[in-house]
């Protein structure tokens, strides 16, 4: 083999890792269910709900929890940098609110530390946080707290999103691509004893472990960094999968568009960032669970692989064609690529066929098409700070 060949065969098994990585995770989802340990004492929790401008959905995601509450539990929601009527709506529900006022630092993370600054007062054993417009599935918030006690971890529910009243096919495929992410993969990764990301809503925390995390700063996937940044310090979040939870789809396609510029770009951002540093603190300090997750953030956004792979694919076809070079990138790349999509197709034909009828699925490539614009974005106009996206209704 030539120096052109290994160097594409080095390519080729960069992007081939992601696609074995999805597809282990996605054949261990069809393993029978391990449920975590709960608590038989259910402690008092405070319930935090961060809430930028959510005036006239806010009040139906308030009335969701407070169906779910125990005696004792507190629920505070933070208006955070609103100009609207948030505040006013989320007091007329019942429920304690604090407001922030700092336009010059946007973002959940602010606001979630905010909001912890001001339980310090009274501290409670278990913090949960919901957002302002998710439903939360019927006894969610019980077991993420008893879970979150048992096991003294971070607690994370199955975080979904509604396709809507008339669900189109970018809907569908949209809500699919989230099912994949939040629920097939880290169930795959649960299967195998490993912990997993956290995904900014339905997640329950020990108060210690709560404290210990780095909240205050604007990054647009507030999320994922806190998940990487309790993983680190010892507190891996586990995934919870007795509770769901449904966040309401974006309203329109400038909306979507806007959100999964933002999801997406802080997921490669997060990606370049961490994914290295967990690998590296895997090996050297004989943590798989740090391994694991480092896998999982080196996924890329499975849009983003796909092009990758059919770019690095043409030029291997060019150099084994045309330059006489080795099949063998060609061979990693096909067989990885393979792989996968079988795995995927046996965990949607257990838990997505509903969602996503076979015909849509088919216009798979439609929907990637459709998401081009956001990664082109990547290279000249990157999403940087948090922007709100418009809300659907629950």
């Amino acid at each position: 083999m030539t120096l052109g060949d290994w160097i594409l065969l080095a390519l080729a098994a960069l992007v081939a890792v992601p696609f074995v990585f999805l597809a282990v995770e996605a054949l261990a989802s069809l393993l029978p269910v391990r449920h975590p340990p709960v608590a038989a004492h259910r402690p008092r929790c405070a319930i935090l709900m961060p809430a930028h401008n959510e005036e006239g959905v806010i009040t139906a995601a308030i009335r969701i929890v407070q169906g779910q509450v125990a005696p004792g539990d507190r629920i505070l929601v933070v208006a955070d940098n609103c100009t609207d009527g948030t505040a006013a709506e989320a007091r007329a529900a019942g429920v304690e609110v604090i407001e922030r006022n700092d336009p010059d630092h946007r973002g959940k993370g602010y606001a979630l530390d905010f909001g912890l600054n001001h339980l310090a007062a009274d501290p409670p054993p278990i913090v949960a946080v919901v957002d302002a417009d998710c439903d939360l599935g019927a006894g969610a918030l019980d077991v993420l707290v008893r879970q979150a006690v048992a096991t003294d971890r971070p607690s994370q529910g199955i975080y979904l999103i509604g396709t809507g009243r008339e669900p189109d096919p970018r809907r569908r495929l949209s809500a699919f691509a989230v099912q994949l992410k939040n629920e097939i993969r880290p169930l795959g990764l649960h299967r195998l004893g490993m912990p997993c990301l956290l995904n900014g809503t339905g997640m329950a925390f020990p108060w210690r472990v709560m404290r210990a995390a780095h909240l205050a700063h604007g990054s647009i996937v507030e999320d994922t960094q806190l998940g990487v940044d309790l993983a680190l310090k010892g507190h891996p979040a586990q995934l919870c999968p007795a509770a769901f939870l449904t966040g309401a789809a974006a309203p329109d396609r400038v909306a979507a568009a806007r959100q999964r510029t933002r999801w997406e770009h802080g997921h490669v951002q997060t990606l370049l960032t961490w994914s290295p540093r967990l690998l590296w603190n895997g090996l050297v300090r004989a943590r798989p669970s740090l391994f694991a997750l480092g896998l999982e953030l080196g996924v890329p956004p499975l849009s983003l692989l796909f092009v990758l792979w059919t770019v690095l694919l043409a030029v291997c076809l060019v150099w084994w064609q045309w330059a006489g070079g080795s099949w063998a990138p060609v061979l990693t790349l096909v067989s990885a690529f393979v792989l996968a999509v079988g795995a995927v197709f046996a965990a949607w034909g257990k838990f997505g066929r509903k969602m996503l009828p076979l015909p849509t699925l088919v216009s798979a490539p439609l929907y990637i098409a459709w998401k081009l614009p956001i990664y082109l974005k990547l290279v000249h106009r990157r999403e940087k700070t948090w922007v709100r996206t418009e809300r659907g209704r629950l």
